[in-house]
C-alpha cells in the first residue's frame, strides 16, 4: 500500500495516555509479583489467604490472586485506553474499586481469613493513593468534555 493510502494513526488523548500508562504499570506490577527476589519470601506465597507472607519489593503483601488482579487491571487499562470514553471509565471505575479495597483493608482484621486478598498497611495506603489518583485523572483529563463527547 502506498503512503498516500495510509491513514495517520490518531493521536491518543490525555485520558487515553493516562489509562495506557496506568494499565502498563499494573501489568508490570502483576508480573513482578511472580518474580522471586523482587517479591521477598516468595516461597510463602499462597493463592488467596492472609498467610501469604510474600511481599512485592519487600513492602506490599501479595498472593497469587493479588498478582492476577494486577494483571487483569493492566489488561483492562491497556485495552480500554483505545478510546477516550472507555479510558475514562477505566480510570474512574478502577479508582472507585481501589477506594473500596482501601476501605476493605481498613475494616478487616489483617490476621483473619477475611484478609483473603491479602493486604497490609502499605497496601492500604497504596490503594488509597491509586484510587484517588485514578479517579482524579479520569475526571480532570476529561473536564472540558461537552455534551458527552470526551476529547
Amino acid at each position: 500500500m502506498s503512503s498516500a493510502h495510509r491513514t495517520a494513526p490518531s493521536a491518543r488523548t490525555p485520558v487515553q495516555q493516562a489509562a495506557l500508562l496506568v494499565g502498563a504499570v499494573f501489568l508490570l506490577v502483576g508480573v513482578l509479583g511472580f518474580i522471586p527476589g523482587i517479591t521477598t519470601d516468595y516461597d510463602t506465597m499462597k493463592f488467596a489467604e492472609h498467610h501469604s507472607e510474600a511481599k512485592l519489593l519487600g513492602v506490599f503483601q501479595v498472593s497469587i490472586l493479588h498478582n492476577l488482579v494486577h494483571l487483569l487491571f493492566g489488561i483492562a487499562g491497556v485495552t480500554m485506553a483505545r478510546a477516550a470514553s472507555t479510558a475514562r471509565t477505566f480510570l474512574i471505575v478502577g479508582g472507585v474499586i481501589y477506594l473500596a479495597l482501601w476501605v476493605y483493608g481498613l475494616i478487616i482484621d489483617h490476621d483473619s481469613t477475611a484478609n483473603f486478598i491479602p493486604v497490609n498497611t502499605a497496601d492500604n495506603w497504596l490503594h488509597l493513593g491509586l484510587g484517588l489518583g485514578m479517579v482524579a485523572l479520569g475526571f480532570l483529563l476529561t473536564r472540558g468534555a461537552r455534551r458527552g463527547v470526551i476529547p
